[in-house]
């Protein structure tokens, strides 16, 4: 036994002799604390679980320790956004939204610093150069000078290594072929058949009108102002009306606007269609659109306000026309801000926010009973851990095919398959199983069709800057080093995904850099890199921080 023990001894102290600086006698405080790594249940979503599990390992490697803690969507999605100085890593993903076809997006929301303090930008990313780039790329109308910046951007992101890009997956999707014509159900690039396009236009074969869909995620809010989660996004798009939506083909066009003109490189006139009407009964109006727009530049509406900072006024010049002057040239505008921001009720949101910025809380915490929109859908009810419905509306200019849009909360993968299988289920919506299995399923049952898509959104682990010892740069470039994304492709997502490198997806070729720096799988390498940023290993193998560094949390 004691010969066992003295083995162990030697072959740590060998490998920490190989691969960095052995010291002893060290204060605690020097010693790298046990890290949380957050993700949601195996029930869930099975490939973020195991993502997790396997990366634990891989890490641990390099002399940490690390905890994989299971919270379900709701929690975790609530302690990641609003506790942004508490947790270590977290498993995430930005699903494949039209208006994320423009890289700008994710270029300026996910790390730009002003989104750092209530944004999207909740690993607490800051750097001034990167800034200056997110925002230049903005005001280049020429799309070869954007596209140069919108590479350099990606460069910059993938040195830093504020994340480790895992992958962009491929999503499988599946419907019943005998309730849904395959001839209506649309397949939009980088998004795949569940998007407006065929929500709006599918088509119903027989008795059977109501889509029902699947949801492995509580719905957390149907709010036009906030959106804290994929299946969130489906029901906003459905209820509230845009000026403009992106097309099947990544293209904006023209949605509760007639058309819109550019006076010049600043200015844009917006014709507002007619006899539009809010599911209360009350008419759209330029007012109402307007207010739209200037109620996202308040602070009560943080999680819009990047997508309205640009706007440097709005005219009303008829009852239809509105004119947007933007504080400089502004390209992905049409896609960025008027395919973004949803038309609300002047009516009802204009006390609500002026009671709000009295308060502490913000948009984001509010909820109307009854939510009222002027899109394609009404509300109609919503049982929180059960279902939502939404009922088409007859008389608005695109009105819907189906009678009614059922999402059902199904946290379970399996019992998602076992919907589609009986029917109980005709769209399957979500799956984050095993797409071999779903494969075969498609295969023996001649009813269900299966459509695979790559995403333009990620599969990533998101590294909490604000506290050490992700505040050092080489330890997250270390990390990245620990990944093996190969080994996650195959055995986690069975080769249905392509490696992320960026937060740009290459199903989006004019604007993806291929030419990124690459964090290659290798531990060793990993540890001499910790180990020239002068971090160092005590004799039970642990990670220190450089000399002169303690661990400080808040």
């Amino acid at each position: 036994m004691a010969r066992g023990w003295l083995c162990i001894v030697v072959v740590t102290l060998a490998l920490a002799l190989a691969f960095g600086t052995v010291v002893s006698g060290q204060s605690p405080d020097r010693r790298v604390r046990d890290l949380i790594l957050l993700t949601r249940p195996q029930a869930v979503d099975p490939r973020e679980f195991e993502t997790a599990r396997f990366l634990a390992p891989e890490f641990e490697k390099l002399g940490i320790k690390v905890q994989v803690r299971v919270m379900p969507w709701e929690q975790m999605a609530d302690y990641v956004w609003y506790s942004r100085d508490k947790w270590d890593m977290t498993m995430w993903q930005m699903v494949g939204r039209p208006e994320r076809s423009d890289p700008d997006e994710f270029a300026m929301n996910l790390f730009h610093t002003s989104t750092a303090d209530r944004g999207y930008n909740f690993v607490g990313y800051l750097n001034r150069t990167y800034d200056n780039i997110a925002e230049a790329q903005r005001i280049k109308t020429d799309l070869k000078a954007r596209q140069l910046l919108i590479r350099e951007a990606q460069k910059i992101i993938a040195r830093d290594a504020p994340y480790v890009f895992l992958v962009f997956p491929e999503s499988a999707y599946a419907y019943n072929n005998t309730v849904w014509d395959p001839k209506t159900v649309v397949e939009q690039k980088g998004i795949g058949i569940k998007n407006f396009w065929t929500f709006v236009g599918a088509r119903p074969l027989g008795n059977q009108r109501d889509m029902i869909l699947n949801a492995n995620d509580i719905v957390q809010a149907i709010n036009p102002l906030f959106i804290s989660g994929a299946a969130d996004s489906w029901v906003t798009e459905l209820v509230w009306d845009r000026l403009f939506r992106v097309g099947a083909d990544g293209l904006p066009r023209p949605w509760a606007a007639e058309k819109a003109d550019w006076v010049d490189s600043v200015t844009l006139d917006v014709t507002l269609r007619r006899n539009m009407k809010f599911h209360d009964g009350r008419p759209v109006t330029a007012d109402d659109v307007i207010f739209s727009f200037t109620a996202a530049t308040g602070g009560e509406v943080p999680m819009y306000r990047p997508f309205a900072t640009n706007i440097e006024r709005i005219e009303k010049r008829s009852d239809t026309v509105i004119r947007f002057v933007l504080k400089e040239p502004f390209a992905p505008f049409l896609i960025t801000s008027l395919s973004k921001l949803n038309i609300i009720p002047k009516h009802i949101w204009e006390p609500v926010l002026a009671d709000l910025a009295r308060k502490p809380e913000n948009a984001e915490s509010y909820q109307e009973q009854v939510p009222v929109g002027s899109g394609p859908f009404k509300f109609v009810q919503w049982k929180k851990s059960e279902e939502i419905v939404l009922e088409g509306v007859s008389d608005h200019f695109a009105a819907p095919k189906m009678r009614r849009w059922v999402l059902r909360i199904v946290p379970n993968v399996e019992a998602a398959l076992g919907g589609l299988r009986t029917g109980e289920i005709n769209f399957l919506a979500n799956y984050s199983g095993d797409p071999q299995i779903l494969a075969k399923m498609a295969q023996d049952n001649r009813s269900i069709t299966l459509v695979s898509t790559m995403d333009v959104g990620m599969r990533f682990l998101a590294f909490n800057m604000r506290r050490p010892p992700f505040d050092s740069a080489a330890f997250r470039q270390a990390l990245n080093m620990a990944t093996n994304k190969r080994a996650i492709r195959s055995v986690v997502y069975k080769n249905f995904a392509a490696i992320a490198d960026s937060f740009v997806s290459p199903a989006l070729e004019f604007w993806y850099n291929a030419e990124l720096p690459k964090w290659e799988y290798n531990i060793g390498a990993a540890r001499e890199h910790l180990a020239k940023a002068g971090f160092q290993w005590d004799r039970d193998g642990r990670l220190l921080y450089p000399q002169g560094k303690t661990e400080t949390l808040k």
